[in-house]
């Protein structure tokens, strides 16, 4: 199989760009490093979990989406939302409202995410009580922490669950359920809400090599922006539409908060864990055999899982606590897991309801002559023998490990380590100017005093 390349929804603004240097610290893959005063992506390694994003103080980090005007260009726009983007909006505002609003930007139909996810409760448990099946199985719920797996930890890939988050599994429902219906497949127009990068890079570039179902991706803050606003300056009109959600269950509701699939588990040592740095440590850990006996892993990449998306409109805490209350009344109600309008379709969704095959992605290939490339992977050791190991990021890299593999990759000089010029200039092997200009590769002659043109004078 031809792998294609990952898209990724994460975007510099150079001109914005003040080359600090925190977006390189925070990756926790190691996907930048800085040349010339900016950041430089390396595409294998990036896996779209946003914690650039959130770190960046200049907001030069921005996330690529589609243009909300595509959706006139369907008949039948349809509008696939995480039901906590209701969890968004201050208690005061009802469902009625939202949904009203959002008829009134053009959708034509409105259906939550988390409708397929009794299907995928079912799939999930007949699973995990399957004893062939590897553990820890690792849920594949988040496409930030596949991707992690893909690049960092490919020998945990046998663990995951092949199963299709509720995403794709409702957006395939909706398109047979209204093609059945009579509308052409070519007039509907199906886009997610999403609350996160990974999320968007995953519909336009799946892991599994499938084509998503979704037509187009809308970005969660700024469609609650636009909700809000319609909101307050229609507020009389609005609050009076008979609209609302269709109820979902308490375990449906509870999907995207920490937790939610952990608890649908009943059998054997279950955890649940979010933010991206503590999902890499564990599964190092998992990786290395020094946890063991855990049955079921999920893994989240946000903190707070999806309601602490970097797209979320509200405080990640906030948006929680509203999201159980939902839970609780909807649970009070006694709603069942799998309404009875998807029910006519369970049997067409659990035909489709498993991934592809999910394949290792290098985040680096030393050379494709292995012969080389053991020659370069033994250099990159002796280089990183050498160094400090302080991870200090003047080299321009997250750490000495990948600074020493650049080196041996020929992409850095050993010298940009400040430790290693230091020596080359007290044993008078590299000049002052010399050392400067290394320098000024890395950081650029802005962030070393020196504007364009401009001589140095010593």
């Amino acid at each position: 199989m031809i792998m294609k390349s990952f898209h990724h929804a994460l975007k510099f603004k150079y001109d914005v760009c003040i080359g600090c240097s925190h977006c390189t610290g925070v990756c926790p893959t190691g996907a930048i490093h800085i040349e010339g005063g900016h950041p430089v992506l390396n595409p294998d390694r990036c896996i779209d979990c946003g914690m650039c994003y959130k770190a960046c103080p200049a907001s030069a980090i921005y996330i690529e989406q589609d243009d909300f005007s595509t959706i006139y260009s369907f008949k039948y726009p349809v509008i696939l939302l995480p039901s906590m983007f209701s969890a968004q909006f201050p208690e005061k505002i009802n469902h009625r409202a939202i949904i009203s609003a959002l008829y009134y930007l053009g959708f034509k139909y409105i259906h939550e995410v988390e409708e397929s996810a009794g299907i995928i409760k079912e799939y999930m448990i007949n699973k995990m009580a399957d004893d062939t099946v590897e553990r820890p199985v690792i849920s594949t719920f988040c496409p930030a922490v596949v991707r992690l797996i893909q690049v960092k930890y490919p020998s945990l890939l046998s663990n995951l669950l092949h199963v299709k988050p509720p995403v794709d599994l409702t957006a395939l429902y909706i398109m047979e359920h209204l093609t059945k219906n009579g509308i052409k497949r070519e007039d509907i127009g199906i886009f997610y809400v999403s609350p996160c990068a990974a999320k968007i890079a995953a519909i336009k570039s799946p892991a599994e090599g499938d084509e998503s179902p979704v037509n187009g991706i809308i970005n969660m803050n700024y469609l609650f922006n636009k909700v809000y606003r319609i909101i307050k300056q229609r507020e009389c009109e609005l609050l009076g539409e008979e609209t609302d959600f269709k109820p979902l269950s308490k375990d449906s509701l509870s999907w995207s908060i920490t937790g939610g699939e952990v608890n649908l588990i009943k059998e054997g040592r279950n955890l649940a864990i979010d933010e991206i740095h503590n999902v890499d440590e564990f599964l190092e850990k998992i990786e290395n055999e020094e946890i063991k006996n855990v049955n079921f892993l999920e893994l989240r990449a946000c903190d707070e899982s999806c309601l602490g998306g970097i797209l979320c409109a509200a405080n990640r805490f906030i948006a929680v606590e509203r999201q159980k209350k939902r839970a609780e009344i909807e649970e009070q109600e006694g709603v069942a897991d799998i309404a009875d309008d998807i029910e006519e379709y369970k049997q067409f969704l659990v035909q489709r309801i498993e991934t592809g095959e999910i394949l290792p992605r290098s985040m680096d290939k030393l050379d494709n002559d292995i012969s080389i490339a053991m020659k370069k992977m033994k250099r990159a050791m002796a280089v990183h023998d050498g160094l400090p190991k302080v991870d200090c990021r003047i080299c321009g890299y997250k750490s000495c490990k990948m600074f020493s593999e650049a080196v041996a990759s020929g992409e850095a000089d050993l010298k940009q380590c400040v430790f290693v010029r230091i020596d080359f200039e007290r044993s008078g092997d590299l000049s002052t100017e010399e050392s400067l200009e290394i320098m000024k590769k890395v950081w650029g002659e802005k962030k070393m005093g020196i504007s364009d043109g401009e001589s140095v004078s010593l």
